[in-house]
């Protein structure tokens, strides 16, 4: 009965693709397609010995995107599994105006008109040249390549994704050359690490003082300061482990770590309660398949993708007090809070960003509402709600989702 439900689900997504799609952003820089608010789950890979199935495996897991290349097979493939797609399309030269221009419409042409295009992108990373200050393309050639991009094709937004590292005033000169401002942050780390490409002499890829994953949140709030308030921001998150991407023979087996459940779940909803509007992953083709990583993986992102609906509506302002109980340490990051109303409920998206145990009360004022009963998602049990308080534990860099309904 499942496969059969997720069969019918791939055909109807299949079939609202093959009109073409056309995407946008709102206010508040939630996705829009064909008009319709859309969190995006996307993928970087996919299985290239069994494409078919792997496209299918994304899909029935919740993903909703994937990074296809221009390669019109591979678009078709992911379009039949129900995915839509981003493709590459490169960039202005701006020592050769003239040809890069004409080579940049050509490449958009190429794919414009395919079903299941979403975003175009022109180029990864461009501010951020490894163990350099310069940038890898300059922000002059994106804004230029901008409008020749939407000239040739308007119903497609673009899409650039940024390293973490860079200052956030290099960073917001390239916003007129798109928009989509991504950044991709991978902290799970046992320490010890090879020097390899992309990460610092200290083994880490992130610049910032906090070297827990707690990191992911304060990457997203900086590409939202960069991004402004009504701009797209999508976080790439970590889908392998660093050691695994050396050559086979130099891996050292104690050295291979994968994120865990908790930590994926983690590093999934910091990134949204601090402003993320689509989760993209990067790495699973150095990802075991099948594996633990794997299916701790895909139980995020199908997690998220039953919450689809309450992640694309706008985020509710409402009062929530916050009274942490006494532990024995003291509380540096804490809780943080977004909540989100959908089909008349509540939903309060919390984490703990401290490295230590939590407990608090969450208290709603007056002016939330009257809520009577609250869930508590993907995790068995429910919670009393006194005098519109939650009382609860969070173990460090813990999640919990409550589900709170009239």
């Amino acid at each position: 009965m499942i496969w059969s439900l997720t069969v019918a689900l791939l055909f109807s997504l299949s079939g609202a693709y093959g009109a073409g799609l056309t995407t946008a952003y709102d206010d508040d820089g939630t996705i829009t397609v064909n008009g319709k608010r859309t969190f995006i789950l996307g993928s970087y890979h996919y299985g290239k010995k069994d494409p078919e199935a792997a496209l299918r495996e994304l899909a029935e897991a919740g993903f909703n995107l994937v990074n296809s290349g221009a390669d019109a097979t591979a678009m078709d493939q992911a379009q039949a599994a129900g995915l839509m797609v981003w493709t590459g399309v490169g960039t202005l030269d701006l020592a050769n105006r003239e040809t890069s221009a004409a080579k940049l419409r050509a490449n958009v042409e190429a794919v414009k008109n395919h079903p299941a295009l979403a975003f175009l992108e022109t180029v990864d990373e461009p501010a951020w040249t490894w163990e350099k200050a310069e940038p890898r393309t300059p922000a002059q050639a994106l804004i230029e390549a901008y409008p020749l991009i939407k000239q040739a094709d308007a119903k497609h937004l673009l899409y650039t994704n940024h390293a973490p590292t860079n200052l956030e005033k290099t960073l917001m000169a390239y916003n007129p050359g798109t928009d989509i401002v991504a950044c991709d942050i991978y902290p799970v780390n046992p320490g010890g690490i090879k020097y390899m490409y992309a990460l610092f002499p200290d083994g880490h890829q992130g610049d910032l003082n906090n070297e827990h994953i707690s990191q992911v949140g304060e990457y997203t709030a900086k590409m939202r300061r960069v991004a402004g308030p009504n701009r797209p921001v999508f976080m790439v998150l970590q889908a392998f482990a660093w050691e695994a991407l050396l050559p086979a023979q130099e891996q050292r087996q104690e050295k291979i770590l994968f994120p865990s459940y908790a930590q994926t779940r983690f590093m999934a909803y910091q990134a949204i309660i601090n402003g993320a509007n689509g989760i993209l992953y990067w790495g699973s083709d150095y990802l075991p398949q099948p594996s633990q990583a794997w299916t701790d993986l895909k139980r995020v992102v199908r997690e998220l993708a039953d919450l689809a609906e309450p992640l694309a509506a706008h985020t509710v302002q409402i009062p929530v007090d916050v009274d942490y109980h006494e532990m024995g340490h003291s509380v540096d990051d804490g809780l943080q809070v977004l909540a989100k109303e959908h089909d008349t409920k509540l939903y309060l998206l919390t984490c703990n960003a401290d490295k230590n145990l939590c407990k608090a009360t969450l208290s709603l004022k007056p002016s939330a509402g009257t809520w009577t009963t609250c869930r508590v998602l993907s995790e068995d049990r429910t919670l009393p709600l006194e005098q519109s308080s939650i009382t609860d534990t969070w173990k460090r860099f813990d999640t919990h989702v409550y589900e709170l309904t009239p």
